[in-house]
């Protein structure tokens, strides 16, 4: 039995308030978590829940993920947009043209996110958190979708993405030019291990997938945090 996605994790410098806003935004539940963190919690008790834990890790550079959430009409995008500017987000330049109909805003730390118009095909029927966008090369993609065992659903001039087999968000990486990772990531993956699995192989499985172990150890919550193959960290929680 393999480890499936538990999280996804930001690393935050005021946890509390940066949970109350994505929950404000997605109209999840708000959840206090473990160590002075905190969580918000899909409605439907289905797929990730998103932590939010403490750090100190000053900011340094722009995020090799973002969340891209969907909308069923333009309305609905205004209206998406309004509820973020009201929270707390702004308004951010990443390159974008006058052309593009999706709209870029940052949330109260600083961490992008978009928009994205009504009537996006790729994304149709993922719910509103319709994608973690991410920088990664093609082997990093290959690599997650043997990790989850989630299947491939789109590998083109080496953009790849993964989708659970029940639907739910994509995870999507886009290829070269990779952004170079100038400190740790504030985005993360945290994958959880069910109790009656055996650690070893799955760690095991994992480094022979292209993971590599970092020197941190085994946290006090059980987390074991390892890099992917482009040098990203994720978490493992030894059991449910």
């Amino acid at each position: 039995m393999t480890s499936r996605l538990f999280a996804i994790c930001f690393n935050a410098a005021r946890p509390s308030d940066l949970a109350r806003f994505w929950s404000g935004v997605l109209d999840w539940e708000l959840a206090d978590g473990p160590d002075d963190g905190a969580e918000a919690l899909p409605r439907d008790g289905a797929g990730f829940r998103i932590r939010f834990l403490p750090s100190r890790e000053p900011r340094s550079g722009r995020n090799r993920a973002h969340f891209d959430l969907t909308s069923v009409s333009t309305e609905r995008q205004r209206q998406t947009v309004a509820r973020a500017l009201e929270l707390g987000a702004y308004h951010i330049d990443v390159g974008q043209g006058p052309e593009d109909e999706h709209v870029v805003l940052a949330d109260p730390e600083g961490n992008e996110f978009c928009v994205i118009e009504a009537g996006n095909r790729f994304l149709a029927d993922t719910g509103v958190i319709g994608a973690l966008a991410c920088d990664g090369t093609q082997e990093v993609g290959y690599f997650w979708s043997e990790a989850l065992r989630w299947p491939l659903v789109w590998d083109q001039d080496q953009e790849t993405a993964v989708q659970s087999p029940t639907g739910g968000t994509k995870i999507t990486w886009g290829g070269p030019p990779v952004a170079p990772k100038t400190g740790p990531n504030r985005l993360y993956l945290e994958l959880a291990l069910p109790a009656d699995a055996d650690w070893e192989t799955e760690r095991d499985r994992l480094v022979s997938l292209g993971a590599k172990h970092t020197d941190t150890g085994v946290g006090d919550d059980g987390r074991v945090l390892m890099l992917d193959p482009d040098g990203n960290e994720f978490s493992v929680r030894r059991s449910l």
